[in-house]
Parts: structure tokens; C-alpha cells; sequence
């Protein structure tokens, strides 16, 4: 579970396009706090700090606490609004959780022991069908990662959700299937070489009859 970081920001009014403007031009990002059955609060963060954060790539599956004049308020990302042309942040929409809630968050899956898994050392290739999984929990329980170890993964092996120990309290959002996370695919060459043989095979047959 990844640490809750502090992010500064100050109360702001509900302005027009030019005070917005003015507002980031001087390094600063309106943003919006909401949820929890409570008013909607206008407030503006650090450019530098938010973007720090957002290149990270894991902004979005964090919770952070927005400090306001010493009031803290535990929030998670929920949507971020970029600039079209520069790629820079513009706005930020803050869900507020809290003690009790439950969210869903999309978190990355991570391999490991690449190195030693028989399948791979094959030739095989490992072919990622989630790169991330979104899950069910608690604000505080979210992992950092969905780690995955591959050390005894053979060539044409199927890893499913079925397959991964999540932490307690943490559960898949999609409940109604395994889904697939990743397969051992064997390589192009021997999937050709394979498929030769069986032509063989089959001509032969055809031979024999």
C-alpha cells in the first residue's frame, strides 16, 4: 500500500475563463473536491506539485490528503483534464473518501521472475492482457501493484484472475468470469513448425487412403 502523500491548496471562488487563466498562469491549477453527500469545494493546487504526481503514472490510483489552511481532507484522483496541445494539467476532480467508503481503482500488474520461467526460457513470449486490473477496496487498502510470478509459467499456460493472491479486503471489480491477465505464447517459429508437422501428418494420411 503506497503512502498518502500531503498535497497543498487553497480555497478559491467560482470564477470566469480569465480569472482561470490568470490562476494558472501563476502556477497554480483549479481543481474540485466532491462526494461524501457534501458540498462541492473550489480549490487550487500547486502546478509543480500535481504535475510531479501525475508523471509518476500512478496519480490516478492513489489517495491523497489536500491540505487546506491545516484542514485535511482524504481525497483520490478521479479525473484529470490536460491541455490539448502542451499536455499539461488544467484541472483536477478529487473524489472525497472516507473511513468506510469503498472505490474502484484500476492498479498495475507487475511480472516477475521473468528470468527464470521455463516457458519463457523456451523462446516463449509473454503476452499481457491486462496491463492493469481494477479493483474493489477500501481507500487505504489499495495496492501499490498486482505483482505476478511467472518463475513456473510453461509455454501455452493461461494465467487468470483466479490465479493471483489479491490482499485481504481487496476484490477484482469484474466478478462473473475468470478473466485472462497474460498467456505463455510459444514462439512464431515453433507455432510454423508445428503447424508443418501436422501438414505432414495429415498428407500422409491422405497418402495411406
Amino acid at each position: 500500500m503506497a503512502e498518502t502523500q500531503v498535497l497543498k491548496a487553497q480555497a478559491r471562488e467560482r470564477s470566469s475563463k480569465g480569472a482561470l487563466r490568470l490562476l494558472r498562469q501563476g502556477g497554480l491549477v483549479p481543481a474540485v473536491i466532491y462526494g461524501e453527500k457534501q458540498p462541492a469545494s473550489l480549490i487550487a493546487v500547486s502546478t509543480k506539485q500535481v504535475s510531479a504526481l501525475y508523471n509518476k503514472g500512478t496519480f490516478l490510483s492513489h489517495t491523497l490528503d489536500i491540505d487546506v489552511d491545516g484542514k485535511k481532507t482524504r481525497v483520490i484522483p478521479r479525473d484529470i483534464q490536460l491541455d490539448p496541445v502542451r499536455d499539461f494539467v488544467v484541472h483536477v476532480d478529487f473524489l472525497r473518501v472516507g473511513a468506510h467508503s469503498t472505490i474502484h481503482v484500476s492498479v498495475p500488474v507487475h511480472f516477475t521472475h521473468q528470468d527464470v520461467s521455463p516457458g519463457l526460457k523456451a523462446g516463449g513470449v509473454l503476452n499481457i492482457v491486462q496491463h492493469e486490473i481494477e479493483l474493489i477496496c477500501a481507500p487505504d487498502a489499495i495496492p501499490e501493484s498486482i505483482d505476478i510470478d511467472v518463475s513456473k509459467s510453461e509455454l501455452g499456460d493461461s494465467i487468470h484472475i483466479s490465479h493471483v493472491a489479491l490482499p485481504k479486503g481487496v476484490a477484482p471489480a469484474i466478478a462473473d468470469r475468470d478473466f485472462t491477465i497474460a498467456t505463455i505464447a510459444a514462439p512464431a517459429g515453433l507455432v510454423s513448425e508445428q503447424n508443418a508437422e501436422g501438414e505432414a501428418a495429415a498428407a500422409a494420411e491422405d497418402t495411406k487412403a
